[in-house]
């Protein structure tokens, strides 16, 4: 959708959110995406295209001021309805596309002064099934640790590292991919999370002795990027890509499923280890893995089933026999 022409209010909506609010690229991509989507249901909705021409192709540039300030809170809950039935969209998707919504309309009403009234304002986000997180083990995160821990390998420094910083630090793969030697200063580094929100790690042992040891592997001539932390082996900054890739290699020389683990099971793993082990503070976590909201965090609260079972054993009534 990248090509298709847009109207006047929406390019300048992209344009604000992408340099006054510093949204991320891949964020414009998913809200020029979902609000296309949108105003090319809307106009099918009205009867506005041809009947019998591709709905993917359907052109909204024609979208003026006066069809904006007609869409009601009657269309967008025709638009969910469409998104679960014709579309099957599952709520966390119908979400996204909700939130979408409410910036740009947001937008249109207290930034752009097009409408007088939101008809997002009454729109409810869809109901979605909390699951808890999956994570590895603390025994299998050891093993992806020993997987990656190959002296003859001249990446595995670099690699160890990053596992190390993942499993200790609970950073996002774009936080990670993104930092530069100047961030880390001694047993601090400094991250830039969601939203382009600086966030400082505090970083153990086993962190600073993987980073002396990338250091000392680190390739220190030819690079293209030479301020990054970690390069890749064309010397440019490692990318999101190539981060996934790799971590998708010591998952199955560690014996464990690729299928159920990625990247981002990593962040998981460490909050849960940090919350089990470390008796840390929800609001505490909250801090150090960098959640807007407390309620992101208390996925992580989560306790194991011999955590369950212990709690049963210990309740004192289990003292009492019958005679």
């Amino acid at each position: 959708m990248q090509d298709v022409p847009l109207f006047e209010r929406l390019e300048q909506f992209l344009g604000y959110f992408q340099a006054i609010r510093e949204r991320s690229p891949q964020t414009i991509r998913e809200y020029r995406y979902d609000l296309v989507l949108f105003f090319r249901f809307m106009l099918n909705h009205r009867g506005q295209t041809a009947a019998d021409g591709p709905f993917n192709q359907i052109r909204i540039d024609q979208i003026d001021d006066d069809f904006l300030r007609s869409v009601s809170l009657t269309d967008l809950y025709a638009y969910m309805t469409w998104l679960s039935r014709e579309r099957h969209n599952a709520p966390p998707t119908r979400a996204r596309k909700v939130s979408a919504l409410r910036s740009f309309f947001g937008y249109l009403k207290q930034k752009a002064n097009v409408i007088s009234e939101d008809p997002t304002a009454g729109l409810e986000s869809p109901k979605q099934i909390r699951r808890l997180p999956r994570y590895l083990s603390l025994e299998e995160s050891k093993q992806l640790l020993a997987a990656a821990d190959q002296p003859e390998d001249d990446l595995s420094a670099r690699d160890y590292c990053i596992l190390t910083l993942f499993l200790n630090c609970g950073m996002r793969l774009s936080e990670l991919c993104s930092i530069q030697l100047p961030d880390w200063r001694g047993d601090v580094l400094t991250v830039v999370g969601k939203g382009g929100k600086e966030r400082t790690i505090y970083l153990n042992g086993a962190c600073l002795d993987a980073l002396e040891k990338h250091m000392e592997q680190r390739p220190k001539t030819g690079l293209k990027d030479p301020q990054a932390l970690f390069v890749s082996n064309r010397g440019t900054q490692i990318s999101p890509k190539t981060v996934q890739y790799l971590i998708k290699r010591y998952i199955k020389a560690a014996g464990l499923d690729p299928r159920r683990y990625s990247t981002h099971k990593l962040r998981h793993t460490a909050a849960t280890l940090m919350y089990q082990y470390g008796k840390v503070d929800i609001r505490a976590l909250q801090m150090i893995l960098g959640h807007a909201s407390i309620s992101t965090t208390e996925i992580y609260t989560h306790v194991n089933s011999d955590s369950l079972h212990q709690a049963v054993e210990n309740n004192p009534l289990n003292e009492i026999r019958s005679r």
